[in-house]
């Protein structure tokens, strides 16, 4: 199998220069690539002079991730493809166990590394951590990560498991399966893109793993920080963008009704600690999905009935009401 490592870049050029180094020297597996989203800095022309050796892929224009990824994919021919941030350091021997999962296994459509935080590399990090999962209400969540609970990785996710969704952060899908599922959503623009891709990797039987002899750094929050009202806005939106496409059955109306009652209650919670920008946003982000609401329905009646769950009801429930932080304990 060959596999193509591809960085999505967009005036990245300090990233680029920060975290491109590992890639080069710990991907000799790989054949790595540039996907550059209409950059208006000079980061082309750095990685052109500083890495010759890495191909450029470049994009007319600005897609965010779902639609920068489907251009520059569709350039590139490989057996795998590993979606990886610009602000990822990768480690020795970060694709061996990868590939040897994808060898053994034909069923295995996608995987995700053990992601570890840049800045406190003793503890995961939040877009993945030790793989992704989601409750009953669509709340996604993560081994080592729930809500804005980080893990110390004591050895405790060493393993290789079945997951629900895959980080965006590092993601290796295999290219048959990213076409024959319908690609990224390019709706989405960026946010939970990854994870509604993984739900219909789901509904047509194959299985997502995680690795967890597999490691790498990410930083976070490079393109937009986790106090950025355009990141509320995406989050709050495709989250209900993914429960009308995916939610199997006539449930997703409960889900979806109580879904926006408990987005109410975040909204109020903005309000009383005076980030009334992020109160409005949540609003707009409705609004949103109001109109665009006939075009999510006609993407549902398209998809394969059916769909996974996962046991546990309500992820707000146990870390809110029962305290429980840790994966383990819920």
């Amino acid at each position: 199998m060959n596999i193509a490592v591809v960085i999505l870049n967009w005036n990245g050029k300090s990233l680029l220069k920060q975290f491109l180094p590992s890639v080069i020297k710990y991907s000799k597996e790989a054949t790595v690539y540039l996907a550059d989203n209409a950059s208006t800095d000079d980061s082309i022309l750095y990685v052109k002079e500083s890495f010759p050796d890495v191909k450029i892929v470049t994009n007319e224009v600005n897609g965010g991730y779902a639609k920068g990824y489907n251009d520059a994919l569709s350039k590139i021919d490989a057996d795998i493809y590993c979606l990886l941030n610009s602000d990822v350091e990768v480690t020795k021997d970060w694709l061996t166990p990868i590939l040897k999962n994808f060898e053994n296994d034909n069923n295995i459509a996608a995987i995700q590394p053990k992601i570890l935080d840049y800045k406190k590399k003793t503890h995961f990090e939040y877009a993945g951590a030790a793989g992704g999962f989601i409750d009953k209400l669509g709340y996604p969540y993560c081994r080592g990560r729930i809500f804005d609970t980080l893990e110390e990785d004591n050895n405790q996710y060493n393993d290789t498991v079945p997951i629900f969704w895959a980080s965006g952060a590092c993601l290796f899908i295999k290219k048959q399966v990213f076409e024959e599922v319908g690609k990224l959503d390019e709706d989405f623009f960026a946010h939970q893109e990854e994870i509604d891709l993984c739900w219909r990797i789901q509904n047509r039987g194959y299985t997502i793993i995680y690795e967890g002899s597999s490691t790498v750094y990410h930083l976070g929050g490079a393109t937009l920080n986790t106090m950025n009202p355009k990141k509320t806005f995406l989050n709050f939106r495709n989250s209900l963008y993914l429960l009308v496409k995916n939610v199997p059955g006539n449930k997703v109306w409960f889900v979806i009704l109580f879904r926006m009652l408990l987005d109410g209650l975040a909204a109020f919670r903005f309000l009383t600690q005076g980030k009334f920008l992020h109160f409005f946003t949540i609003f707009k982000a409705h609004i949103s999905f109001y109109l665009n609401f006939s075009t999510l329905i006609k993407k549902r009646k398209k998809l394969l009935k059916g769909g996974k769950y996962y046991s546990i009801f309500s992820v707000v429930w146990q870390y809110f009401i029962l305290k429980h932080k840790h994966f383990k304990q819920l």
